[in-house]
């Protein structure tokens, strides 16, 4: 078959599986997830022997050692896979659930009630663990999914994906519900988002390349997990010793992630204080710090930002750092180089808080909190798929209540409308 038919084979498949899985108990849901767990970790030897045909030809290749180690799956690595499914299993389950019931004036019962999207597909370039995380949360939420890694984690994504679908099939479930797509052309991914007739979703996560490409591609609608601008601004009002142990965290605790700040902005009048103390800090750790032309003048041997670093996603030690003259001006500049990820103010003012919460339309606004907090896990939603930048048809860290839709259901008892 061609990629094109192998494609849509795969689809029609999906499809097919997803209106049983629609119908799965909770029970029998968990049951699978529990059972896809223990399946990994009594596998980790056939796991770790995939995954070192990835990192022998990654080596050869020349990958540089910090992708080498995302690729890596370490014992501790494949455990976390496993209790991730667990994790999953043990939220509640979202479909079913009936958000809002109300009474007519004629006598009809008007709900409605979460159900399943149907096909999703997930297209990532990422580390091979998003295959386990992704499926358990696609599967919990009653959707079949079509799962689509990047190539340099070929060998490994297919063998989670094989383990993981054995289990389908001792559960007497459809094979199909969860599938790996085992190309590594492109033109596999061009063909996936032509089939809008039975595909439901598309989540694209990696970098803005492949994400850009999926946007202007995709037939399907697509929810995009684009890039993390993350601003923190620090108001006059701030604490500065706080806004210091925030800033340190949101930067250096783990750089590399989308939602580390990139930028900060600092009112200028706190900057003559907080400027150098943050600099300072911020260079005993390792960071480098461009700054504004203000910026400058407060730290003489600053090194210039350009406008480009202010659209930058660093995902290292690197800070742009700008002086505002006040809360408009550090709006406009979230609004003007921002991502719609998240962005944090640091203030003791408590309208300055609440004017930051209503004005910045970001997808995770924060007061006086490091935006590593930005995570489905650490917002209370156990697990996430991603932190959707997307204001359709989900906003934000995307946890299992993002997978679904919602139906009315209506409940007469002989009602016709005249």
């Amino acid at each position: 078959m061609t990629i094109a038919e192998q494609m849509q084979t795969l689809a029609v498949a999906a499809q097919q599986a997803s209106r049983r899985m629609a119908t799965l108990s909770t029970t029998a849901k968990n049951e699978l997830l529990v059972k896809m767990a223990a399946t990994l970790q009594e596998h980790r030897d056939f796991l770790q022997q995939e995954n070192n045909k990835d990192l022998q030809r990654a080596k050869s290749s020349g990958m540089a050692a910090a992708m080498l180690d995302r690729l890596t799956l370490t014992d501790d690595r494949i455990d976390a896979m496993a209790d991730g499914l667990r994790e999953v299993a043990a939220l509640p389950d979202p479909v079913g659930e009936v958000t809002g019931m109300w009474l007519r004036p004629n006598g009809i019962q008007v709900g409605r009630q979460r159900i399943p999207l149907g096909v999703i597909g997930i297209i990532y370039e990422s580390r091979p663990n998003v295959t386990a995380d992704a499926a358990g949360l696609c599967l919990k939420s009653g959707n079949a999914v079509i799962l689509r890694g990047g190539s340099e984690a070929l060998a490994s994504n297919q063998a989670i994906g094989s383990l993981l679908q054995q289990c389908l099939v001792e559960l007497d479930l459809p094979q199909a519900a969860l599938q790996v797509v085992t190309t590594s052309d492109r033109h596999a991914v061009t063909e996936l988002l032509k089939l809008e007739e039975h595909i439901d979703l598309i989540i694209p996560r990696g970098g803005e390349g492949l994400i850009r490409f999926v946007a202007e591609n995709s037939r399907i609608p697509v929810i995009k997990h684009y890039k993390g601008v993350c601003h923190l601004y620090v108001d006059a009002e701030a604490d500065t010793t706080m806004a210091e142990r925030i800033c340190m965290n949101a930067k250096v605790q783990r750089p590399g992630v989308c939602n580390a700040m990139e930028t900060l902005l600092v009112h200028r009048a706190i900057a003559p204080i907080f400027v150098p103390q943050i600099v300072a800090a911020m260079r005993q750790a390792g960071v480098e710090v461009r700054g504004c032309e203000a910026a400058q003048g407060l730290v003489a041997d600053l090194i210039p930002a350009t406008e480009a670093d202010w659209y930058e996603e660093y995902l290292d030690l690197t800070l742009a750092l700008r002086v505002v003259a006040d809360f408009d001006q550090a709006r406009e500049h979230i609004e003007t180089y921002g991502s719609l990820h998240t962005e944090v103010i640091v203030t003791n003012n408590y309208q300055c808080a609440q004017r930051f919460l209503r004005e910045i339309n970001s997808s995770v606004v924060m007061v006086n909190a490091s935006s590593r907090f930005s995570d489905g896990n650490q917002l209370g939603l156990g697990a996430e798929i991603g932190i959707s930048t997307t204001k359709l048809h989900s906003f934000g860290p995307m946890g299992l209540e993002d997978l679904t839709t919602r139906k009315f259901v209506v409940l007469g008892d002989g009602q016709v409308r005249s």
